[in-house]
């Protein structure tokens, strides 16, 4: 069993930047894939992006190029989302979530999930 709890959600304000962290407890993180997903009001969770388990291959939904990086310190446990120039439409829970299988865009590949961490964006 895997558990992940994320943190470094809150208000900013339009450009600004957020570090989100996903810590893991239980198994360590170093056989997994993990992946960032996003939550709005009234619409389906979707992809933010996705590295692999040894962290050399990053993936990214096409509205987080350019602005948001993944990386991981399987050491520590621990994955990060450094969202940089910040808009109001990026304003929704975020999820973090782990898979045994290659990283992914698809909700189902993802076997363990975390709580979500709010993220606010005012214009």
């Amino acid at each position: 069993q895997v558990q992940l709890v994320e943190s470094g959600g809150g208000l900013v304000q339009a450009g600004g930047s957020l570090r989100l962290s996903c810590a893991a407890s239980g198994r360590t993180l170093s056989s997994y894939a993990m992946g960032w997903f996003r939550q709005a009001p009234g619409k389906e969770r979707e992809f933010v992006g996705a590295i692999s388990w040894s962290g050399s291959r990053t993936y990214y939904a096409d509205s987080a190029k350019g602005r948001f990086s993944i990386s991981r310190d399987n050491a520590k446990n621990t994955v990060y989302l450094q969202m940089n120039s910040l808009k109001p439409e990026d304003t929704a829970v975020y999820y973090c979530a782990a898979t045994s299988y290659y990283p992914s865009d698809s909700l189902e590949k993802y076997r363990y999930w975390g709580q979500g961490t709010q993220v606010t964006v005012s214009s």
